[in-house]
């Protein structure tokens, strides 16, 4: 037993090793801490992959029992109210600023990241923000935790977060807690901004819901399905952190259990002939700001070489970039979140291009030496201060604008 135990132990250290001197880019800040940690992430990847392959347990089970690991319980302070609760079956983190106050107080409602496969607000790092939110801004935060894939496959998780915001804006809710029906954001990160964005879609072009949102922010979002080969899928292919091979693995889980789509998606050869139309709002050759084309030629997507039976390949719920301009207009106040290093770069660039065309006011921040995930980051031993940069850019714009 004791023999088997120091084989593992001694094959995770050469593969941590080996991925630990892996080049970064130059201006990449804390250079060795940034090493580890992408080597701690890879070497967990590789290994959940080689469980997938023997039979023991699939790569998202693996990363699920690790993420786990990581749940925080709802603690309360002497400033803040925590407690774990559903709105309308959703289980929901809500963080209640304790002091008085004299009128109704803006409100955040957060979904995490995590691929559509992992994570929760019970995760240290997404706990961390949302109780640093609630305390910056005397804000009520609503954290939102959604079905995870591959077991609830799309569209479940934009309906989970559909439901658990419409449910917050109800008169009753908002008023049992205190919150101003004028001064509500929905915020996410990655996937969470995926969802963040679909469902502000969805609310601001509901007639049906009364309160609007006056805010949106989303942090380096994954936006669109339709163009897996934009030049940040190109450059950031082996990026820290997140790979190419891992994302497309992922969002394959989100959208079918078909185990020939995640070769067609890398391949760029998963849409259908009807889905022409629609990627004049994803050709990045016009969108993209020059500065990020650089020498990338564009080419067109080989359409229809497949044949998935897949509607969500063609459902802005899944797609927020393929809203047409006329579901755009009428959003909210957007902030968005980009960094250099990271395959979903490109995302969030062409959000920012196409809610400015149809006269959205939008702020835009792009981090040159940021890479995915670094929210996951801020938190002691694993924080770095890229994390929290990010966090004090959103909390900033937060400020200013809700």
């Amino acid at each position: 037993m004791m023999g088997s135990k120091a084989l593992c132990f001694g094959l995770f250290c050469v593969l941590f090793a080996s991925y630990i001197y892996i080049p970064l880019p130059a201006n990449i800040e804390e250079p060795w801490k940034v090493m580890a940690l992408n080597a701690i992430v890879k070497t967990c990847t590789f290994v959940g992959m080689c469980f997938e392959n023997i039979g023991i347990m699939t790569y998202e089970e693996f990363i699920s029992v690790l993420f786990r690991l990581d749940y925080t319980q709802p603690l309360s302070d002497e400033y803040l109210t925590v407690t774990d609760t559903t709105f309308n079956d959703i289980p929901v983190r809500l963080y209640l600023p304790k002091r008085k106050s004299q009128t109704p107080r803006r409100a955040v409602i957060y979904i995490h990241g995590g691929a559509y496969c992992f994570g929760s607000f019970k995760q240290r790092g997404f706990d961390f923000l949302n109780r640093w939110t609630a305390n910056k801004l005397d804000a009520v935060v609503v954290g939102v935790d959604y079905r995870l894939a591959p077991q609830h496959r799309f569209p479940a998780q934009f309906e989970d977060g559909i439901t658990a915001v419409k449910f917050f804006l109800q008169d009753k809710i908002l008023t049992k807690y205190g919150v101003d029906p004028n001064r509500i954001c929905i915020s996410g990160d990655s996937s969470g901004g995926l969802i963040a964005a679909a469902v502000t879609q969805q609310v601001q072009n509901d007639l049906e819901v009364k309160h609007k949102i006056k805010a949106q922010a989303l942090l380096y979002p994954h936006l669109q399905l339709i163009d897996t080969d934009l030049p940040s899928h190109r450059e950031n292919e082996h990026g820290i952190v997140l790979t190419r091979d891992i994302g497309i693995k992922l969002v394959s889980a989100y959208l079918t259990e078909d185990k020939t789509f995640p070769q067609a998606l890398k391949r760029n050869q998963h849409m259908p002939l009807e889905s022409r139309h629609l990627f004049k709002f994803v050709n990045w050759s016009t969108l993209l700001p020059k500065k990020y084309r650089k020498d990338h030629v564009y080419t067109e997507p080989v359409l229809g070489r497949t044949n998935y039976s897949l509607p969500g390949l063609l459902d802005i719920r899944m797609s927020p970039l393929l809203a047409n301009d006329s579901q755009l207009w009428n959003l909210p106040s957007t902030y968005i979140l980009t960094c250099q290093y990271d395959i979903l770069r490109d995302d969030g660039l062409l959000y920012v291009s196409r809610l400015q065309n149809a006269g959205v006011q939008v702020a835009h921040e792009h981090i040159e030496n940021g890479f995915h995930g670094a929210l996951s980051f801020m938190t002691s031993p694993l924080y770095l201060h890229l994390g929290l940069r990010i966090r004090d850019m959103y909390i900033s714009w937060l400020d200013k604008n809700l």
